[in-house]
């Protein structure tokens, strides 16, 4: 497997038999923790603004080498949008698994736009797109519960 394969599944994480795109968000989470410890929020935000062109491409690419316009393997779009439900939620482990338990259920359930995306938008960006979405009302819970605990 080349670089696009090794990032497309998150250093294998996707290869998982069982419920890969649940590996992905759980791998997804020690790196934003380590990140966001050592750079803070900024540190974050920018990882988010890297992975989501990377990986369109490394989706892409994967994608277009597998024959399978949407590999369930490929699972760095479970990365990007697991780290966006993260943003709010700071180093506070609590917040951390409302933001996996969230980002999970909107990307499983997939609602409104986030089911659109998935159905009409192709190759890597139909791929990383309808993870993006699911990440942001993940997100906005976890700014709520958030608020809540404090």
């Amino acid at each position: 497997m080349g670089l696009t394969g090794w990032l497309a599944t998150w250093f294998g994480c996707g290869l998982s038999p069982k419920a890969p795109g649940t590996m992905g968000s759980l791998a997804a989470l020690p790196f934003a923790y380590g990140m966001v410890w050592a750079w803070g929020m900024p540190g974050l935000l920018i990882a988010i603004v890297i992975i989501i062109p990377l990986g369109i491409w490394a989706c892409e690419r994967y994608a277009q080498s597998s024959g399978d316009p949407d590999p369930g393997s490929a699972v760095i779009d479970e990365v990007a949008g697991q780290w966006i439900a993260l943003v709010p939620a700071g180093l506070d482990p609590i917040l951390f698994a409302v933001a996996f338990v969230s980002f999970r259920l909107f990307d499983i359930w997939k609602p409104g736009p986030i089911g659109v995306a998935d159905r009409e938008l192709k190759g890597g960006l139909g791929i990383m797109v309808d993870d993006l979405l699911a990440g942001l009302p993940a997100a906005a819970i976890v700014w709520a519960a958030g608020r809540w605990l404090i």
